[in-house]
């Protein structure tokens, strides 16, 4: 029954995409939905075997506001950039950072982080030796980049998911 109670809220979200996807309120499309919710909804934990655990949600909040006001100034900074006409000065290059994060969410939030804002990608991860490889649009100063993302980005997702 504690399954079942946990899968709605998914299945409800499902069922909600479902009607406004179809744009129709019929019987038969929240029939369908319905069942396809349902199924979709007890189905997904199968997926995801590994549960995501936040310990420290004012942290995450921390955080959540701290890359929202980065990415707003590595937008400024890479928009004024191409509006002066001086992108072709950059010194774009790839970085290895090695990491203290190992969990899978953490690791996710991170790449979601660094690719969201303007001016880097998540190039690729080695989990043997958990190291990050970024791209970065204009590598001026690696050890300095290389402290941002472990200090501002890493730590707090070690105080929240580990």
């Amino acid at each position: 029954m504690r399954y079942l109670l946990r899968s709605l809220p998914l299945a409800g979200l499902l069922l909600a995409m479902w009607l406004v996807l179809n744009d129709s309120l019929s019987i038969g499309q929240w029939s369908l939905g319905l069942v396809i919710a349902l199924v979709l909804g007890l189905l997904a934990p199968i997926l995801r075997p590994v549960r995501a655990r936040l310990r420290h949600p004012v942290v995450a909040l921390r955080l959540i506001s701290r890359v929202a006001l980065d990415i707003a100034h590595s937008n400024y900074l890479v928009g004024l950039r191409i509006l002066r006409g001086d992108a072709a000065g950059a010194h774009p290059g790839f970085l290895d950072i090695p990491l203290r994060v190992r969990d899978p969410h953490a690791l996710a939030a991170l790449s979601c982080i660094v690719t969201f804002t303007p001016g880097t990608v998540w190039a690729g991860h080695d989990p043997d030796h958990n190291v990050l490889t970024l791209h970065v649009l204009d590598l001026k100063d690696a050890t300095d980049l290389t402290h941002t993302i472990q200090d501002r980005y890493e730590r707090p997702l070690l105080e929240i998911f580990e």
